[in-house]
């Protein structure tokens, strides 16, 4: 249905802030293996996080949960064609609930705040797969 790569964008714009995620953690963790609440050896054995990058460590590995269905949608959706400029609303959607979800994890870090971003970002994603699953249905 789109002639252009606009279902590929929010792939990308997820995947930037999950590079961001990796830098910040890698940061975190130089910074309390130099302040001694954390010795480097206890990262390369997965041991356990120190204070200082755990809220990092913890919002990197849920941009590894629902996000892996967001990105098997949005594949699925522009091989299959059934990307339109509906679709690429729900991905954006989704992509900012992650990024402002992202952000009042490593701050507040308030369930009362976090929780309906996330909510929002999921009923974007469902949104997303039912109309994959009615598109491949109907055509």
């Amino acid at each position: 249905m789109l002639s252009t790569n606009a279902t590929l964008w929010p792939m990308i714009a997820h995947a930037a802030l999950v590079f961001f995620l990796y830098w910040l953690l890698s940061r975190k963790r130089a910074e309390a293996v130099k302040a001694g609440s954390a010795e480097a050896g206890q990262f390369r054995e997965n041991r356990q996080e120190p204070p200082e990058s755990l809220l990092v460590h913890n919002n990197l590995k849920n941009q590894f949960e629902l996000p892996v269905l967001f990105h098997g949608a949005c594949l699925a959706l522009y091989a299959s064609t059934a990307d339109n400029w509906g679709t690429v609303a729900l991905s954006w959607i989704f992509v900012l609930s992650r990024y402002v979800h992202t952000y009042v994890h490593l701050t507040s870090n308030r369930l009362r705040y976090r929780r309906p971003l996330f909510i929002a970002g999921f009923f974007s994603l469902l949104a997303m797969w039912i109309w994959l699953a009615v598109w491949l249905a109907l055509n």
